[in-house]
């Protein structure tokens, strides 16, 4: 074997991988938060809402985790366009990422409000509160506590990893600057070697960050890394 590492290149390019590693964190991030939102709305309707509206979350929800990722993101970005809906590559990835993560997160946020003692619901309600401000402040920081856990795990492994994904539509998250750079130069080796370093480092960041804060605002202790 001949070959001669020049990461030489890599470091000149340094800061494209930067950018791009700070564009997959914000995709994460957003899209995290997005399918959170859709993941509280979907397990409070299959928990308390009538049946044509659980039928629908059963349905969207069958459907999203049992299709990848990828083809949803193709439809948005190449089925849409035919029927003259057309969104930016971000915007597409983002809101791919959004309904798939929505469709997980109501499946895990589901088990947290099972996991929800009836005496405490009983309790609220005798102290008048509302269906909304039973979630609000009896199920939504119990629900935290109990699932906490699973949700970091699922915004690490998930999302960040998951928004690779984007660069096979041209965008410029940590794997598609690679790719756009490795491509100028044909260093494959040294790019996609420093790029796993890149993730490896972003996902113990996240790890960390994920960590602290469940000590800090659910009294949980999230692993790190």
């Amino acid at each position: 074997m001949n070959y001669n590492f020049q990461y030489g290149v890599v470091w000149d390019n340094f800061g494209a991988l930067m950018e791009g590693a700070w564009l997959t964190f914000q995709l994460g991030v957003v899209a995290f938060a997005g399918g959170l939102l859709i993941g509280l709305l979907g397990a409070s309707i299959k928990t308390y809402g009538p049946w044509p509206l659980r039928l629908l979350v059963d349905c969207y929800v069958i459907f999203i985790t049992n299709t990848p990722a990828l083809i949803q993101i193709y439809f948005l970005y190449y089925g849409l366009p035919e029927v003259g809906v057309r969104w930016s590559n971000e915007a597409c990835v983002l809101i791919g990422l959004v309904l798939n993560a929505g469709a997980y997160l109501t499946m895990i946020l589901r088990a947290g409000f099972l996991s929800v003692r009836l005496t405490e619901l009983e309790a609220g309600q005798t102290l008048g509160f509302s269906l909304i401000q039973q979630i609000r402040y009896i199920v939504v920081p119990h629900i935290a506590k109990t699932v906490y856990p699973a949700l970091a795990n699922f915004f690490i492994v998930i999302l960040v990893m998951g928004t690779s994904i984007g660069a096979l539509i041209g965008v410029d998250d940590l794997t598609g600057q690679a790719i756009n750079l490795s491509s100028i130069n044909y260093r494959w080796l040294e790019y996609f070697s420093v790029v796993a370093v890149i993730y490896v480092a972003l996902t113990f960041v996240a790890s960390i960050g994920l960590a602290l804060l469940g000590r800090w605002a659910f009294r949980v202790k999230a692993r790190i890394f």
